[in-house]
């Protein structure tokens, strides 16, 4: 059945490709079929569309945002555009195993999922595949060739910590992190990327350290990773001010503004940067609708689910120029949840905006620079 839900967008051809020609084709190709010549802007999607989602089940929640922000980027263009069908995947592996050959054997040119991090393993498991995939996260098994990976996983956050550090020159960085799963894979993750830059990671502390003097006192710190909610932030600042780490620069993941919203005791925030998404951080992105306007007509765009829109909203934009981002190594394409961008392992890069605290409040990190 093609489904068709969403808000419907400004209109706009253009989303923000940019492409660096001077640079020479890499190898990283996704069979692009029986599909038409690509346009000037590199736009060039399939002809038959299958997405793959748990549309029933426990992750139906997270589902219903992803599919509605990726059918609001479908609209939202006025060139050719396939035929889009979606497949329940019930959210188990065997689901999304089944929905794949129910969309392979239906005739479908590519896919779009799943979206669990089992599933995309499953799937990725079996090696070459008869349709190419553009799964909707990223799990323990690497892309097969000529398929990709697009998420907004804990190790995003950690990689781009991590290259924010390497911009501001730190060489030495202290991390300090929460119990979660997710908040100790983007440690790992900054740790692995800094370590390929020759930065050393101190030590990778939680938040039952009370007194950081030790680890000041070991050598120089020049840089402090929190993988922290922002209630736990709260309490570790003071301790990193006391141990005099407070003039050291300071780059927490997007949990950062969670738990938060009381100016005054936030304060103590002021000037830590984290990662962010253009959309819901500014308010808007090429060929969207407003983030306001967005989240007026549509529940699935409001609070914390404009995240998840704002991320299938990004999955239409790669499966329409995806040919492009595979063939030249500068091409990228803004987006919702920030530059888009495919590594040579199939995954995609996505560099982030920033954003920081000032006087308590979230801001974006180019105003609150002015403070």
């Amino acid at each position: 059945m093609t489904t068709r839900t969403g808000v419907t967008p400004v209109q706009s051809t253009d989303p923000g490709l940019v492409q660096d020609s001077t640079q020479p084709v890499r190898g990283w190709e996704v069979d692009m079929g029986e599909r038409p010549p690509a346009g000037r802007d590199g736009y060039r999607p399939p002809m038959r569309l299958a997405v793959l989602l748990p549309l029933s089940g426990e992750m139906a929640a997270a589902a219903a945002p992803v599919r509605d922000g990726f059918m609001t980027g479908y609209h939202g263009e006025n060139r050719r555009r396939p035929e889009v069908t979606f497949f329940d995947t019930h959210g188990t592996v065997g689901g999304a195993l089944s929905a794949y050959d129910q969309a392979v054997a239906a005739g479908h040119d590519f896919v779009v999922g799943p979206l669990s991090r089992e599933g995309v393993d499953g799937l990725f498991r079996r090696g070459t595949l008869a349709v190419p995939v553009l799964a909707l996260n990223r799990g323990d098994v690497a892309p097969p060739p000529g398929n990709v990976s697009f998420s907004l996983s804990p190790e995003d956050a950690g990689i781009a910590a991590a290259d924010r550090l390497l911009q501001q020159g730190a060489t030495r960085v202290l991390a300090v992190i929460g119990n979660s799963d997710s908040q100790r894979r983007s440690a790992e993750a900054l740790r692995a990327r800094l370590a390929d830059a020759g930065v050393e990671v101190a030590a990778v502390v939680t938040t039952a350290v009370t007194d950081f003097v030790p680890f000041a006192q070991q050598g120089a710190i020049d840089g402090v990773f929190l993988a922290l909610r922002g209630d736990a932030a709260r309490e570790v600042v003071p301790r990193l001010s006391m141990a005099g780490l407070g003039g050291a620069p300071k780059v927490a993941t997007s949990q950062l503004s969670s738990g938060t919203g009381d100016a005054g005791v936030d304060a103590v925030l002021d000037g830590i940067a984290f990662p962010s998404e253009p959309w819901t951080s500014r308010g808007y992105a090429p060929g969207m609708p407003s983030a306001a306007s967005a989240a007026a007509l549509v529940p699935t765009a409001r609070g914390g689910a404009a995240r998840l829109f704002g991320f299938g909203h990004d999955a239409w934009l790669l499966a329409a120029y995806l040919e492009r981002l595979g063939g030249q190594p500068g091409a990228h394409v803004s987006g919702a949840t920030g530059l888009l961008a495919l590594g040579d392992d199939g995954n995609v890069e996505r560099a982030p905006a920033w954003s920081t605290f000032r006087g308590g409040h979230v801001a974006p990190l180019a105003d609150a620079s002015r403070n």
